[in-house]
C-alpha cells in the first residue's frame, strides 16, 4: 500500500502540516498510523479524507464539513448524504428568495409578498417572519442605520412601514455579498430613489455567488463519494 508523509500531502493540497494535524485533532479522519520511530504516515484513505475536507470547505460551512467527516468516520453514510442534500436544498431556497425579492423590487405595486397581504405598518415580529430573519438581526440593522422604525403610540413598540420592510428584505438577501455597511446604505438609498440599476447588479452578483456555491458543493460531493467508497472497500 502506498503511504504518504504529512509534508507530501500538505504540499499537494497547498496547506500546512499544522492544518493536517488540526483535522486529525478534530477527529475528522481515520486513525493515523505511525512508524516504529513514532512518525505519522498516511495511506490513500487518509489522502482522500484530506482531499474531501478541502473540497467540501469550498461549498459548505465549517461546522457542516466537520459533522460530515465525523459521521463518515463512523460509517453513518446515509445520514451524511441526507445532510449534504439538506444543505443543497438551503441553497435552492436562497436562490428562489433572491429571485423573488428582485422581482418584488422591480414591482411598483408592493402590497403583497409571498401571497401575504402587507399592512401599512408591521411589528418587528411580523417583519421578521415575512423576511425570514431573527428580530435581533433587524435590531442590529436598525442600530447600523440601515432601516428605521416608528414607535406605536399606544405601547411604544417598533413599527416598520412597507418601504422599511422592503429594505429589510433587500438586506436579508444581500448580506452575504454586500460586505460593508456603507455599501449597503448606498444601495438602500438607490431603493428609496427607485434607481434600481445598482441593486439589480448586486442581486445578479448574489445569484452568481449561489451558482458558484452550488458548483463547489457538487464537486465536494464527488470527492465525498470517493471517500465513502474507500470505507466500503477497505476495512480500517
Amino acid at each position: 500500500m502506498k503511504t504518504y508523509t504529512p509534508k507530501q500531502i500538505a504540499n499537494t493540497l497547498n496547506v500546512s502540516t499544522t492544518t493536517l494535524r488540526r483535522y486529525e485533532e478534530q477527529d475528522l479522519i481515520p486513525v493515523v498510523p505511525r512508524t516504529k520511530s513514532n512518525h505519522r504516515f498516511y495511506t490513500p484513505i487518509h489522502f482522500q479524507a484530506f482531499i474531501t475536507i478541502r473540497a467540501l470547505l469550498k461549498g459548505y460551512d465549517i461546522p457542516i464539513v466537520y459533522e460530515v467527516m465525523r459521521m463518515s468516520k463512523n460509517a453513518r453514510f446515509e445520514e451524511v448524504l441526507w445532510l449534504v442534500n439538506e444543505q443543497q436544498y438551503h441553497v435552492q431556497v436562497e436562490k428562489q428568495r433572491v429571485e423573488e425579492i428582485l422581482t418584488m423590487i422591480q414591482n411598483a405595486d408592493f402590497t403583497k409578498y409571498k401571497n401575504v397581504k402587507l399592512k401599512e405598518y408591521m411589528s418587528i415580529g411580523e417583519a421578521a417572519q415575512i423576511a425570514g430573519v431573527n428580530t435581533s438581526a433587524i435590531r442590529h440593522w436598525e442600530h447600523e442605520g440601515l432601516v428605521h422604525s416608528e414607535r406605536n403610540k399606544e405601547n411604544g413598540y417598533r413599527m416598520f412601514s412597507i418601504s422599511e420592510l422592503r429594505k429589510i428584505l433587500v438586506i436579508s438577501s444581500l448580506r452575504k455579498t454586500v460586505y460593508y455597511i456603507e455599501n449597503m446604505k448606498s444601495l438602500l438609498n438607490e431603493l428609496d430613489t427607485q434607481n434600481y440599476g445598482k441593486i439589480e447588479h448586486s442581486f445578479q452578483l448574489a445569484l452568481k455567488n449561489l451558482n458558484n456555491q452550488l458548483l463547489h458543493q457538487m464537486k465536494g460531493i464527488a470527492e465525498l463519494i470517493k471517500y465513502i467508497h474507500f470505507y466500503q472497500e477497505i476495512k480500517i
